[in-house]
């Protein structure tokens, strides 16, 4: 029998909904959302494909410890009750973050030397000797997180963070996450089920994990590496049969079209879709959003709708960037007749400049700025009428 245990994967404000039906889908138990994070049950099987398929998830942790402390030193005593040898050797490097949201204790760093003395005290007790500390690539990556006087000491299978898939080799000023990427074409129902169109491309994130999504393939396969590889208990064959399985991929009959007035971003873009090899699926042009005409052919067919555009957090901005939302809102309302749009952004002044009410809002947290992800449904007509010509649409 399979030996099951906790673990706990960590994502970004406002996408944990998202992150539990990814798991769930996955075939994790015991699924439950916390505070930017999702904790499951499962066994080795379930750790490694958690790192390998979730789009947004930040990183996997197995907790190792739990216990309540009053002060540095009680968290010292308790990681010092730990068994390392389990985990590592006395020949191995570790390295140690740690996040505290407590009044008893103020400085997460202090907590991190505690934990890092008890680490290498164990060993000095055991072997004469101790292991040590290295900040990148290290053989053994620990969390600490403390809320209040909760202490979790946990090990992160992940090592760099999940949104960094692998694929971007180049890119431009506030390129969004791509996990928050993934996350938004997920809440928005995307899967591959028309052409796509991100007008506002940047380097690219939400074309390539759009065709990602529409192919259901892995993030991970881009990834060199995962924490776990380095763990004693890693098993490369099982590891190597969830890489090679590509029964969960299926066929897109679609294009993704993406489109910026910069030169530079479209360069950037075409450098990292062809790092992604979805250059069959993905066509990018340096063109205006203003300049944007589709064919007869392609407006009789819906579309489905994706941007980030700028948000003018600069004062000096705000005219160009109302301009411009007035803009996105006549090219959806002439080109994109019928289809469905959605756009981030933390303006909600010039969100209001598109000129189109909004179905949906979802709050949403672009790095530090707090956004509106909005929906739009882009009929033909007057809301009322299209109501009154489709009844169904009322409820």
């Amino acid at each position: 029998m399979k030996q099951t245990f906790s673990m706990l994967a960590k994502t970004f404000k406002g996408l944990e909904s998202v992150l539990a039906d990814e798991l769930i889908e996955l075939g994790a138990n015991d699924v439950q959302i916390q505070r930017r994070a999702v904790s499951f049950t499962g066994d080795l099987s379930t750790l490694y494909r958690a790192n390998f398929c979730l789009r947004t998830a930040s990183r996997v942790l197995v907790p190792i410890a739990e216990f309540r402390a009053k002060t540095p030193d009680d968290v010292y005593e308790a990681a010092k009750q730990i068994d390392w040898s389990k985990f590592m050797d006395v020949t191995s490097t570790f390295t140690i973050d740690s996040t505290v949201y407590s009044e008893e204790f103020r400085h997460s760093q202090y907590i991190t030397y505690r934990v890092k003395d008890a680490i290498a005290d164990w060993w000095t007790a055991r072997e004469g000797k101790r292991p040590s500390v290295k900040l990148m690539d290290a053989d053994l990556y620990i969390n600490v997180h403390i809320a209040a006087n909760k202490v979790t000491i946990s090990l992160d299978s992940s090592g760099e963070s999940l949104h960094k898939r692998g694929y971007r080799v180049t890119t431009t000023e506030a390129p969004i996450n791509e996990a928050l990427a993934a996350g938004m074409l997920l809440m928005a129902e995307w899967n591959g089920q028309s052409d796509f169109y991100d007008p506002m491309c940047g380097s690219g994130t939400l074309l390539i994990e759009a065709a990602l999504i529409a192919q259901n393939i892995a993030p991970g396969v881009f990834r060199k590496s995962f924490a776990f590889y380095k763990w004693k208990d890693f098993d490369a064959e099982l590891m190597e049969e969830i890489y090679n399985d590509d029964s969960r991929e299926r066929a897109f009959a679609h294009t993704i079209y993406g489109s910026d007035a910069s030169y530079y971003a479209v360069q950037a873009a075409l450098k990292n879709v062809q790092s992604a090899g979805q250059q069959r699926f993905i066509q990018v042009r340096q063109i205006r959003l203003q300049e944007i005409k589709r064919t007869s052919e392609a407006m009789n067919q819906p579309a489905f709708v994706v941007m980030n555009p700028p948000y003018g957090e600069r004062l000096a901005q705000n005219k160009d960037v109302m301009r411009l939302y007035a803009d996105i809102g006549t090219t959806l309302k002439h080109q994109f007749t019928g289809s469905t749009a959605w756009i981030i952004s933390s303006n909600e002044d010039a969100l209001k400049c598109i000129g189109l009410k909004p179905s949906k809002k979802i709050h949403l947290l672009n790095g530090e700025l707090d956004c509106l992800f909005n929906q739009y449904d882009l009929f033909a007509g007057k809301r009322n009428e299209r109501f009154d010509k489709d009844p169904v649409k009322k409820h």
